[in-house]
C-alpha cells in the first residue's frame, strides 16, 4: 500500500469513526425521549429501569468512539503532515493517470 492508499483509507477510517460517534449520541437523543416520554404519564418502571441502564451504557460507548476518534484522527493528521510531499505527488500522478 503507498502513502497516497493509506492515507485515504485513514480518511475513510476517520469519516466513519465520525459516522459511528453521530450515531451513537443519535441512541442517546432517542433513549432520552422514550424516558421522558415515560416519565409524563406511563410511569413504567421496567422502562425506567432498564433505558436508564441503557442510557449509561451508550454514554460509556459515546465517550469510548471520541476517544478512539480524536487520536485517530490526529494520527491521520501527523501521517498527512509526514508524509505530505509523497502524498501530493502521488494525487498528482493520479490526476495525470485520469486525464490520459
Amino acid at each position: 500500500m503507498d502513502k497516497l492508499q493509506k492515507f485515504e483509507l485513514m480518511n475513510k477510517i476517520v469519516r466513519e469513526l465520525e459516522d459511528l460517534q453521530n450515531s451513537q449520541r443519535a441512541l442517546i437523543e432517542k433513549i432520552g425521549k422514550i424516558e421522558v416520554d415515560n416519565m409524563n404519564g406511563l410511569n413504567d418502571s421496567y422502562l425506567e429501569n432498564n433505558l436508564g441502564t441503557m442510557h449509561s451504557k451508550v454514554a460509556e460507548n459515546v465517550d469510548s468512539v471520541t476517544e478512539i476518534f480524536a487520536h485517530f484522527e490526529a494520527q491521520r493528521d501527523e501521517y498527512g503532515e509526514k508524509n505530505s510531499a509523497d502524498i501530493a505527488a502521488a494525487e498528482a500522478a493520479a490526476a495525470l493517470e485520469a486525464i490520459k
